[in-house]
């Protein structure tokens, strides 16, 4: 048997060669082509065939004999003395891709890397990497970071320390939805949320066993009339609603507040996006009203990029202090890389001068979204602000023709169908300009601008 085993290995692969031969000879015992009491090649003939060192074949050789599969007789040969079972072959499935990258993507909800410096991207990290690695968690979060969120606040969203608020780091407005759903809330509570509105925010709630009551939305936000007096916590997005890209002006944003302290209600205000704004200043925040009621979230993912995958929370002591004993009690804490490089970014004035790129770049691209789409008379929903706007439509019917077409010629388009928690009353086309490149944009927004308006009309007769 010594000469016919047919054994292979493959130079290129990040194997090991000693682990390919082992794995070869496992094989040809499992397919029967090597039988119990089989003698093996030497280890000097087997390396010479195969053009390896000798090494190699004795290392292959002593992990199936620690295995027990073969044996070794003193001056006569290495015998095959055991056959591994058979097994069905394993392979790693690659998980499904949620974005197709073969498609034009002007879904909403991703940033605008395209104008991140790429110097002082690497610069940041390269910083962050000469500190020293951290010996123990920082529940809070790391002190610079928290210190230069403060700054972040203070500069870019107008709300200054209050001495009863806490600013903690996150892994994002999700991460910290979901933390306050089981640090704050309790199983049972009820929680009025936009409607359509963010559905990742339903899924946490909903996880924790927390009860969503969808509200409706009119031109100013969340209709605070129809919110029930008996929620405990109101969920929203004021200074740029998602997905109907509404700003909430300040009348209801004091009839909000009006709401929370009659009811005890507190509110959690979402500022995915709130440092872009193209046409004035933003409103103040909630929490800079009323910042014993409100919780606010951040977010780099919408500003930078999801790589940091880290964001802030500021709220009263005892809605931080529940979150701090939450994270002791289940051993989580936000994970330091991105802290260490947005601190970084925020040190050496890159933040502030990526976010006055940003609110360079981004209007062309709306300007020349919102061109095309009224140019085929569709209608366009938003503040000029954020990176989507809305092209409402008459039917779910209109919706998902639209997405359709676009995306049988190569262009991904979202629903606006999807993002209701209840059931779906309001459709259209929620777009995203900020993550194709310029010219891909052009391309995407003209074959989307002739999808929209081909359903449209064709309900519309």
């Amino acid at each position: 048997m010594d000469d016919e085993l047919p054994l292979s290995i493959d130079r290129e692969s990040a194997r090991p060669l000693s682990v390919q031969v082992a794995d070869e000879v496992r094989a040809a015992a499992t397919a029967g082509r090597l039988r119990t009491g089989d003698r093996l090649p030497p280890s000097r003939a087997l390396a010479a065939r195969l053009g390896v060192s000798r090494t190699v074949i004795t290392a292959a050789y002593d992990q199936l004999h620690a295995e027990g599969w073969i044996s070794g007789r003193h001056g006569s040969g290495t015998y095959l003395t055991a056959v591994p079972p058979s097994a069905p072959e394993h392979r790693v499935a690659a998980p499904l891709s949620t974005s197709p990258l073969e498609l034009f993507d002007l879904a909403p909800g991703s940033p605008c890397v395209a104008a991140i410096d790429r110097a002082a991207w690497r610069r940041a990290w390269r910083a962050a990497s000469d500190r020293l690695p951290s010996d123990r968690k920082e529940r809070a979060g790391r002190p610079d970071y928290l210190a230069m969120i403060a700054e972040h606040l203070l500069r870019h969203r107008g709300l200054g320390p209050g001495h009863d608020t806490v600013v903690l780091a996150t892994a994002g407005t999700g991460s910290a939805v979901a933390e306050l759903a089981r640090a704050v809330l309790r199983p049972g509570d009820v929680v009025a949320i936009e409607d359509p509105g963010y559905l990742r925010a339903v899924g946490a709630f909903r996880a924790a066993g927390v009860r969503v009551a969808p509200i409706p939305l009119d031109g100013n936000g969340i209709r605070v009339d129809h919110i029930p007096e008996r929620v405990r916590a109101v969920y929203c997005t004021p200074a740029h609603q998602f997905p109907l890209g509404a700003r909430m002006p300040a009348v209801r944003r004091v009839e909000l507040i009006d709401f929370a302290r009659r009811t005890g209600a507190l509110l959690i205000e979402d500022d995915y996006d709130g440092e872009l704004r193209y046409d004035s200043a933003p409103l103040p925040l909630l929490a800079a009203l009323a910042p014993d009621l409100v919780i606010h979230l951040g977010t780099t993912s919408k500003i930078l990029s999801t790589t940091l995958g880290v964001g802030w929370l500021v709220a009263d002591r005892r809605i931080t202090d529940a979150v701090l004993a939450h994270r002791e009690n289940t051993g989580t804490c936000p994970a330091p890389a991105g802290q260490l490089v947005f601190t970084e970014l925020a040190r050496h004035g890159d933040l502030a001068r990526h976010l006055r790129r940003l609110r360079r770049e981004m209007p062309p691209r709306r300007a020349l979204l919102v061109d095309e789409l009224r140019a085929r008379e569709l209608e366009v929903v938003g503040d000029n602000a954020g990176s989507h706007v809305l092209v409402p439509l008459q039917s779910a019917a209109a919706e998902q023709q639209a997405i359709a077409r676009a995306r049988a010629r190569g262009v991904l388009l979202d629903g606006l169908g999807r993002h209701h928690a209840g059931i779906p009353h309001t459709f259209g086309a929620p777009i995203g300009y900020a993550t194709l490149a310029l010219d891909e944009l052009r391309v995407a927004i003209t074959i989307a601008a002739e999808c929209l308006a081909g359903a449209n009309s064709q309900r519309r007769e």
